[in-house]
């Protein structure tokens, strides 16, 4: 059985050895090939789409960019009205303590 096998075995191989591809005659120049118009339309089209994708993505990158600095400054904002309110400062409050009332004066 394995005598068989082996002999299939080299049969097969020895057919692949035999066989060399040729490449089958060209009816037609092969230097004068091109994609013409349609491939210059094609790749053409998709340059623009390239380069409109990359704009549209550099504008979405720069909007985050600038939400996530916006939601920084209001972060720190809160954060100095929380530390003011725990010190007992409001900085919001109008001041009361040295300011002239306006129902004193007549």
């Amino acid at each position: 059985m394995t005598l068989t096998t082996t002999t299939a075995v080299g049969w097969g191989l020895a057919a692949l050895a035999e066989v060399t591809p040729t490449p089958s005659p060209a009816s037609y120049d092969t230097d004068q090939v091109t994609p013409g118009v349609v491939g210059f339309v094609v790749t053409f089209a998709l340059a623009i789409l390239v380069i409109l994708l990359v704009l549209d993505m550099v504008r979405r990158v720069r909007r985050v960019n600038y939400r996530a600095q916006i939601a920084e400054e209001l972060d720190a904002e809160e954060r100095e009205l929380a530390e003011s309110e725990a010190g007992g400062h409001d900085p919001l409050a109008p001041p009361t303590a040295g300011a002239p009332d306006d129902s004193d004066r007549r």
